[in-house]
């Protein structure tokens, strides 16, 4: 089971809330791709920073592994 990242769930309470035809014109869709993109971001680099301090200082996943592994479905 994958983790839901805070724009997914946004979105997903948006979703129950909004008509579709509204929430899925395309310039709302590329927002949310948007977010999504730069959420990954975040998340692929906090891990990296994280990783990087990290005693050995030598990471065996990078940032992005780690987003698809615990975001991607």
């Amino acid at each position: 089971m994958t983790k839901q990242t805070a724009v997914e769930f946004l979105y997903a309470k948006l979703e129950a809330m909004i008509p579709r035809t509204i929430l899925y014109s395309s310039d709302k869709k590329i927002y949310f791709e948007e977010a999504l993109a730069m959420e990954k971001e975040q998340i692929s680099e906090a891990y990296r920073t994280g990783v990087e301090e990290d005693v050995y200082s030598n990471p065996l996943r990078t940032g992005e592994m780690y987003y698809n592994d615990t975001y991607e479905q």
